[in-house]
C-alpha cells in the first residue's frame, strides 16, 4: 500500500483538532512530524505557551527486516539532548527492543518492506 505525504496529512485532517497541531513530512528513508504543544497554564515558565516540536524518524528496511531509527526531536528549533530521549537517538528500535517481544517484535514480523521517498510512503505488509 502507498500513501503520499498529501494522504497521510488528510488522513490527519479528519480530526480537525489534531489538523491544526500535526504535520507529516517523507522524504528518503525519514518520517517527520511537526506538532504544536500547548503547555498548561500551571507549568512552571512556559505555561499558557504554543512549542513546537519536531521529530525525525528514520524508515527504511535493510537486511530482510524493518529498520525504524529515531534521528532527533527538537522543541522550538533546539534539538533535545539524547539523555533527555533516553539514549534512543539513532538506535534501531527494532534491533535493540524487537528479540524482547512486545510491539517491535510484533510491527517487524508483519512487514515485509517499508520505503520512504520524497513524498511518499510505501509498506508492504506479510500475509
Amino acid at each position: 500500500m502507498f500513501f503520499t505525504e498529501r494522504e497521510l496529512n488528510g488522513l490527519l485532517a479528519n480530526n480537525r483538532d489534531l489538523a491544526k497541531k500535526l504535520a507529516v513530512d517523507l522524504s528518503d528513508d525519514m518520517v517527520s512530524a511537526r506538532l504544536l504543544v500547548h503547555v498548561d497554564p500551571d507549568f512552571p515558565i512556559l505555561g499558557g505557551k504554543t512549542l513546537r516540536v519536531s521529530a525525525g524518524v528514520e524508515a527504511a528496511f535493510h537486511d530482510k527486516r524493518p529498520v525504524i531509527r529515531l534521528r532527533g526531536v527538537s522543541v522550538m528549533g533546539i534539538p533535545v539532548p539524547n539523555a533527555w530521549l533516553g539514549g534512543l537517538k539513532n538506535v534501531d528500535l527494532i534491533g535493540e527492543f524487537g528479540d524482547a517481544g512486545g510491539f517491535w517484535a510484533a510491527f517487524a514480523e508483519g512487514v515485509k518492506d517499508i520505503q520512504v521517498e520524497d513524498g511518499r510512503l510505501k509498506i508492504s505488509l506479510k500475509e
